[in-house]
């Protein structure tokens, strides 16, 4: 992977020739794309400077001027690494996409080694690196940092391996600070927690609208607070294009069955990051609900995530070990459409 970016470095990526743009067609200054991306200024220049997905236009020396064309290839950019591809990889795949003459392959398929869009390549780079900078940013109590590091991570390696290889790990360390310190660190935990909501939240796409098979909800049982590993999540999921619905922290019961019956969900994940807060029996009354006309009933699937799930009983209803095993279970169900009848769990473990 080139992450040189040296000065005078040839933009491959670009789509015209320096100055170039589209006919009858306004330019964008780096600013407006980024907020019609939801992605930062930071990050276009990064892509720019490493990978040259850059704009075909500048004005002013060194001003930046984004046509209609790069804004379709950075729209890729973000939809690929939402999705977990790493930067470098997805930067070739807009590449190869806008010049399908030279690479002998037709516009708008990916190389083989992007694979689908919900695929997560391993991490590429010292992660372990990133973290323990971002530790240290946390520390200092260093918001502008950690900002910056937060960025870089989603922009080098994608929201599932950021948050898996880079967010996860410094979270537990600061945790572990905490716990041996005593309330030194709460204010460290605080404000690096804040930031990773913040960064994910930056890059969620906008919910997509469901198209036969119910949305995915996403949400904490009662009690419980924690909910920075399904904003991951809702971040993974918007990349790839399936519907979501967010309810966050500490979800009443009452509310999650109001809210199952309104929307009639493909997928119900909860979330218990306490033993205290995972309640069995609302999660088996929630898998047992059905809507639909007779002879054709559907029930949703549940999802458990997080610690306070582990020994107890899921008959019927997945576990997934990992952001990814997740992200893989949901991507294959929506890829075989909605059921044709209740959901089979045959294949859930027990």
């Amino acid at each position: 992977m080139d992450v040189t970016g040296e000065p005078g470095r040839p933009r491959s990526g670009r789509t015209g020739p320096p100055g170039a743009a589209l006919p009858g067609l306004p330019a964008l200054t780096t600013g407006s794309l980024a907020r019609r991306l939801g992605v930062s200024p930071t990050t276009l220049r990064s892509w720019d400077r490493r990978y040259g997905i850059g704009p075909a236009a500048r004005t002013g020396g060194r001003h930046r001027r984004w046509t209609a064309e790069d804004v379709a290839a950075l729209e890729t950019m973000c939809r690929l690494t939402a999705s977990g591809v790493p930067p470098a990889e997805a930067a070739r795949a807009v590449k190869e996409r806008a010049a399908p003459a030279a690479t002998g392959r037709p516009a708008g398929t990916a190389p083989a080694s992007v694979g689908p869009a919900g695929a997560r390549p391993p991490a590429h780079g010292d992660v372990r690196q990133e973290g323990r900078g971002l530790a240290r940013a946390a520390v200092r109590l260093d918001a502008a940092a950690v900002e910056g590091r937060l960025e870089a991570a989603v922009a080098e390696y994608g929201v599932v391996t950021a948050w898996q290889e880079v967010m996860v790990p410094t979270l537990h360390a600061v945790g572990r600070r905490w716990v041996s310190a005593g309330d030194r660190y709460v204010e460290v935990e605080h404000l690096l927690s804040w930031h990773v909501s913040t960064t994910l939240r930056r890059h969620t796409p906008r919910p997509a609208v469901p198209a036969g098979a119910g949305p995915v909800l996403l949400a904490c049982v009662p009690g419980e607070q924690h909910t920075l590993p399904l904003e991951a999540l809702n971040a993974a999921l918007g990349g790839l294009g399936i519907p979501a619905r967010m309810f966050g922290a500490a979800v009443p019961a009452e509310a999650l069955v109001a809210a199952v019956r309104r929307l009639g969900p493909a997928v119900v994940v909860l979330w218990a990051q306490a033993r205290s807060t995972a309640s069995l029996p609302l999660a088996e009354h929630l898998a047992g609900m059905e809507w639909g006309t007779r002879g054709a009933r559907t029930t949703p699937l549940v999802m458990l995530g997080g610690p306070g799930w582990a020994g107890r009983p899921a008959r019927g209803m997945l576990r997934p070990a990992t952001l990814s095993d997740a992200l893989d279970t949901l991507a294959a169900r929506y890829a075989a459409g909605p059921p044709a009848g209740p959901l089979s769990r045959g294949s859930a473990p027990a």
